[in-house]
């Protein structure tokens, strides 16, 4: 379990990276589903990062995630991991704007599709999901890389094209821990599970923990 950087007293935010088309978007999604006003309470705010559209913003606002206000869509014109590793400026006041308007829970922030190097800032984000897919086949854990090897949770996404495509679960969850050791490894469908459900508990286990690190009396003090 990751532990907060920052004050525990301020909004948890966590960072969601990985490669164009593992399924970052449809996550985010699902997590305002399952934590948001309609699920488990939560107050939300989202930032996505595209370089030159705001699609993915667009997406979570025509699929109604959450109101349009509390979605915020970054153009970064470059390099979609450097907006939120290298020169954070624009992530960094995009999330300040929704924490000041509305004192959310949680912040999540999408990057735009990127690459196994794809990380957060941690002066971005307090914790990072990274996504896999299984399309890849089951070498992708294995590949390793900074986003799979360091991000507080690893999510290999897509189970259900596993036979499709002839990937091993059993291989890749091996591999992954190999690589990651005590670091946590979700498997997910969202087509089976559209609230993605061990992410979802991974989020509120990591919350409960900021609230109780922001109750304690060495906090206080």
């Amino acid at each position: 379990m990751a532990t907060p950087r920052r004050s525990p007293s301020a909004p948890l935010r966590i960072g969601i990276g990985g490669p164009v088309g593992s399924g970052k978007t449809a996550l985010v999604a699902a997590l305002c589903r399952a934590l948001g006003p309609e699920g488990a309470g939560l107050d939300m705010a989202v930032v996505t990062n595209d370089i030159y559209t705001t699609e993915d913003g667009d997406f979570l606002v025509r699929h109604g995630v959450l109101p349009a206000e509390r979605i915020t869509a970054v153009q970064t014109g470059a390099c979609p991991h450097t907006a939120i590793r290298d020169d954070i400026a624009m992530n960094l006041d995009a999330v300040e704007e929704l924490e000041d308007s509305f004192d959310p829970d949680v912040v999540l922030v999408e990057s735009g599709g990127d690459n196994l190097t794809a990380t957060f800032s941690y002066g971005l984000v307090d914790a990072q999901i990274f996504v896999v897919d299984v399309a890849g086949g089951d070498k992708v854990p294995r590949k390793g890389g900074p986003g799979v090897i360091t991000s507080d949770l690893l999510v290999i996404n897509k189970t259900d094209l596993a036979p499709m495509v002839g990937a091993d679960l059993g291989v890749m969850d091996r591999d992954a821990s190999a690589l990651r050791g005590e670091r946590p490894v979700a498997f997910t469908s969202l087509r089976e599970d559209p609230g993605a459900t061990p992410v979802a508990a991974w989020v509120q286990q990591l919350l409960a923990q900021r609230r109780e690190l922001a109750a304690s009396p060495a906090s206080a003090g």
